[in-house]
């Protein structure tokens, strides 16, 4: 079975086994991080791919957060891939934009009462080892691709957090080679927020007017 194979050893690490679908994972998720950078609608397809590979490898490692994260990614996919196609003025190409004050102070309330809420489902449900710190990092997860398929520049700081708190919490589950991809998932996010954010300056920066005088209007 194609599941059996996935969850089989590639190689070892450190000692530990790394799976086919973490391998896998690692270069589905590079692509999709280093697409997502440069503007690609092909991050959707990508990032779905990848977030299925990863709901396997979470589950099978008790990050059971993470695992069902994965599920609302593919939602959440679908939803970017037609946003970032038809989003924009008159269904056009969606462009880069800044989060509002509004939509911060809705993302604070929202991520700190999934956060509390998740933490004591996972303390006194599962197994988890690790409940508050899969807890932050499913939110923080959840926020950061909710602003990306909104083009939020301050999304890529979700991001950036999110992944400072992925790497060392992978190490310790065992998961080596994903705490690696988590590390270049780190720097792609600092790129792409470069990106974004000079893709926003252009955007913002004022239409030259041609000297003369000014046009007549009826």
């Amino acid at each position: 079975m194609i599941i059996d194979w996935l969850t089989g050893t590639a190689f070892q690490v450190a000692g530990a086994g790394t799976t086919w679908a973490e391998l896998l994972g690692f270069v589905t998720g590079g692509l999709n991080v280093w697409l997502v950078a440069r503007q690609k609608i092909a991050n959707w397809p990508i990032g779905i791919a990848n977030v299925l590979l990863l709901l396997l490898l979470f589950w099978t490692a008790g990050l059971y957060a993470d695992a069902g994260l994965q599920v609302v990614y593919v939602a959440l996919g679908c939803y970017g891939w037609w946003h970032w196609l038809f989003g924009g003025e008159r269904r056009s190409r969606l462009l880069v934009s800044r989060t509002g004050r509004r939509e911060w102070l809705v993302l604070l309330v929202v991520g700190v009462l999934l956060t509390g809420g998740l933490w004591a489902l996972l303390d006194r449900a599962t197994d988890s080892t690790v409940p508050l710190p899969d807890a932050l990092t499913t939110v923080l997860s959840l926020l950061a691709t909710y602003g990306q398929t909104r083009k939020r520049v301050e999304s890529w700081w979700l991001w950036i957090a999110a992944d400072l708190i992925y790497i060392p919490l992978y190490a310790y589950k065992g998961l080596h080679l994903t705490a690696v991809l988590y590390l270049v998932f780190l720097a792609l996010c600092v790129l792409g927020l470069r990106a974004w954010r000079a893709d926003l300056r252009r955007i913002d920066r004022p239409t030259p007017v041609p000297p003369g005088p000014a046009p007549v209007t009826a």
